[in-house]
């Protein structure tokens, strides 16, 4: 028959084949959960996450922003009671 050269691929050539894929679908994986948001990394997606010691919380930036009159008392009351119910109303 014409076209029919050599024995096509040999069992080596499906291993790697079967590696490849395997490698492939392992990193998108490691990909997608990678770059999804999850509960072990305080601060992604919108998370409200626990001041660090040694650094301002937001409720200290804001009193602070009201103390130096960058925002006004009704701005003010609003966003420390945006801040609370954020944080569950902590």
């Amino acid at each position: 028959m014409m076209g029919w050269y050599g024995g096509g691929a040999g069992g080596s050539a499906w291993i790697f084949m079967g590696l490849f894929w395997v490698v492939l679908i392992a990193a998108i994986i490691w990909l997608v959960v990678r770059l999804l948001p999850s509960n072990a990394h305080p601060g992604h997606a919108g998370e409200v996450s626990q001041p660090v010691p040694g650094q301002e919380s937001p409720v200290d930036i804001l009193d602070r922003r009201l103390a130096s009159g960058e925002v006004d008392l009704e701005t003010y009351q609003q966003q420390r009671a945006a801040l609370i119910a954020a944080r569950g109303g902590r």
